[in-house]
C-alpha cells in the first residue's frame, strides 16, 4: 500500500486534534499550530484541512478565535475514512475497483488477489480509529500483525 504525503500529513494533524479533544473537547486548534507541531508545510496542510472539512471529518471556525477540531469524536473516525476522503478507494486496479477487473487464462485468479488485498487493508484500516492511535490502544489484531515475524523487515 502506498501512503501519500497527503494522507500522512492528514493523519498527523488529525492525531493532534484527537489529543486536543481528549484534553479539551471544545478547544479549536489553528492550522498554523498543527503545521508547526507536526512539521507539515502550512499551505499544503490548509488544502488538506479543506478536504477533511468537506468530508465532515473536521469542522472549523474563522476569525481570531478560530481554528479546527474534529467534527465527530476521535473514536468514530477510522484511518480508512481519512484515506478514502483524500485519496479515494483503499485498493484500485488501473484506477478502478478490483471487482471491475477482468482477466483471462493464467491471470484469471488475479482479480481474487486484488480483492483479497483490499480485504486485508480493510481489516486494519476500517478498525483503527484516531482514538486508538492517539490513546496508544491499537486493536489486538493490529498489534499482532506488527509483532509477526518479518513484519518490520524491508522487502
Amino acid at each position: 500500500m502506498y501512503v501519500s504525503a497527503k494522507v500522512d500529513y492528514a493523519m498527523r494533524a488529525l492525531l493532534e486534534l484527537a489529543a486536543t479533544e481528549t484534553a479539551d473537547p471544545n478547544r479549536l486548534v489553528t492550522g498554523e499550530h498543527l503545521a508547526q507541531a507536526q512539521e507539515i508545510p502550512p499551505r499544503f496542510l490548509e488544502a488538506i484541512l479543506r478536504q477533511l472539512r468537506q468530508a465532515q471529518i473536521v469542522s472549523s471556525r474563522r476569525g481570531a478565535e478560530g481554528g479546527y477540531r474534529l467534527a465527530r469524536p476521535a473514536a468514530e473516525i477510522t484511518v480508512a475514512e481519512v484515506v478514502r476522503s483524500l485519496d479515494g478507494p483503499l485498493a484500485a486496479v488501473r484506477g478502478d475497483r478490483p471487482e471491475h477487473a477482468a482477466y483471462t487464462g493464467p491471470a484469471a485468479r488475479l482479480q481474487d488477489v486484488w480483492v483479497a488485498t483490499r480485504t486485508a487493508l480493510r481489516d486494519v484500516l476500517d478498525h483503527v480509529t484516531l482514538a486508538d492511535i492517539a490513546g496508544d490502544r491499537l486493536p489486538v489484531q493490529v498489534r499482532r500483525l506488527t509483532e509477526a515475524p518479518g513484519a518490520w523487515d524491508p522487502r
